[in-house]
């Protein structure tokens, strides 16, 4: 990652993205687990099933920034990101019941995750397809681009 960086700028840039990430996992997770706790350090409404959604959404954006600490890939980290941010949003509904909303939206949000997933993994597959023939492709060229032992032998007499 951070092609054409120096080393200084790689450093402040990682930094800053590791502090920005953790910031919103712990506040994300502080949301999630306690949301009457959260509420009251913030000087929020304690709305828990709101929290408990703000909550899931800073993991998910938490998450991606790492992920893009050590991955090119945008489309994977996107599709993960919302994988797990969708997917932990479905929990909400499903333990949220009590509080309201419908009945049927933690089973919809869950198969948008899966659709996601699906999409992630044939995503993969391909990207990993793809750099196994430009691998191979390299390979081919050296070999026809690269000299023979017999013409090794002549350059050297």
């Amino acid at each position: 990652m951070l092609k054409g960086h120096n080393g200084p700028a790689k450093f402040f840039i990682g930094l800053a993205t590791v502090v920005g990430a953790m910031m919103m996992l712990v506040f994300g997770v502080w949301m999630r687990i306690d949301p009457a706790s959260f509420a009251e350090f913030a000087q929020f409404p304690n709305h828990i099933h709101f929290l408990h959604d703000a909550g899931v959404f800073q993991i998910g954006i938490g998450l991606m920034m790492l992920c893009a600490l050590v991955w090119g890939d945008v489309l994977s980290i996107v599709l993960i990101g919302f994988f797990v941010t969708n997917s932990l949003h479905a929990v909400n509904h499903a333990a949220d019941l009590e509080l309201g909303g419908s009945p049927q939206t933690w089973w919809q949000l869950g198969l948008v995750s899966l659709l996601t997933l699906a999409g992630l993994v044939v995503h993969r597959r391909q990207v990993g397809a793809a750099q196994a023939r430009a691998k191979a492709e390299a390979r081919a060229e050296a070999r026809t681009t690269a000299p023979s032992a017999a013409q090794r032998s002549r350059v050297r007499m």
